[in-house]
């Protein structure tokens, strides 16, 4: 793909995983879809709560978010619901589940300040969040773009196709589970190239674990194999291969 422009597509989730970031340094530009509808579920989704080790197994651990009375709304109206101590109580936790792993004294300090941002806004915690862990794993964050800055309408593939093109993109990085959602042959109608990410997380000793817990926010790697360690587990390094296979 010599003369494209690679487009990542993501929901600004809270911490996300390794394969978030594996397409934030495969992309050209990485566009946070701040701009479609959050869930309404009990349980939260992945733009609130992520997994990490806690007590030495996977856990939830979530960002509450004011929902009573609001009706459905947008990923960047999400106010966080502030009314209990959940940021002090969240790093006590971390603390007490990472505080023996090799690099936590590296990572719990710029951990504590994304976590303990006052912001009531969800996307802005999250944007913050995201970028400085970008930084701190020296991804370009100049790449990352909101989606409710765009000029881009429709739904499902076809805002999809609408964010590439507002974005300036001619080819669009598809991540894994795509398939109840989007439909492959719109991007080729649209002349919009579909690549496939293609990310397999790769095991990393996670301490006293009985065995590799795969899918844990990005945290996790960094508490176990510091920056630089988690760097070397994501790509980017050379473009994704195109095509449908």
């Amino acid at each position: 793909m010599p003369d494209s422009r690679v487009v990542a597509i993501h929901q600004p989730n809270f911490l996300p995983w390794l394969g978030w970031f594996d397409k934030l340094a495969r992309a050209d530009v990485f566009v946070l879809m701040d701009n479609t509808q959050f869930p309404r579920t009990s349980s939260g989704t992945w733009v609130n709560r992520v997994r990490m080790l806690v007590g030495g197994g996977p856990g939830w651990v979530t960002v509450p978010v004011a929902r009573a009375g609001r009706g459905l709304r947008m990923i960047h109206e999400m106010e966080i619901d502030d009314s209990s101590r959940w940021r002090d109580k969240l790093l006590r936790t971390l603390q007490a589940s990472y505080g023996r792993a090799p690099h936590f004294g590296e990572v719990f300090p710029p951990l504590s300040e994304w976590i303990g941002n006052p912001t009531a806004s969800l996307a802005e915690f999250n944007t913050a969040a995201i970028h400085g862990v970008a930084g701190l794993l020296g991804l370009d964050t100049g790449k990352l773009v909101r989606g409710s800055t765009l000029q881009a309408e429709g739904a499902a593939t076809e805002l999809l196709i609408g964010m590439t093109r507002a974005a300036g993109g001619t080819a669009y990085l598809c991540g894994g589970g795509a398939e109840g959602y989007q439909e492959d042959e719109k991007f080729s109608a649209a002349g919009v190239e579909l690549v496939y990410q293609g990310f397999v997380p790769a095991p990393y000793p996670q301490g006293r674990a009985p065995e590799f817990v795969p899918g844990l926010s990005v945290v996790d790697a960094l508490m176990w194999c510091g920056p630089a360690g988690t760097r070397a587990l994501l790509g980017g390094q050379g473009r994704p291969a195109g095509g449908a296979g």
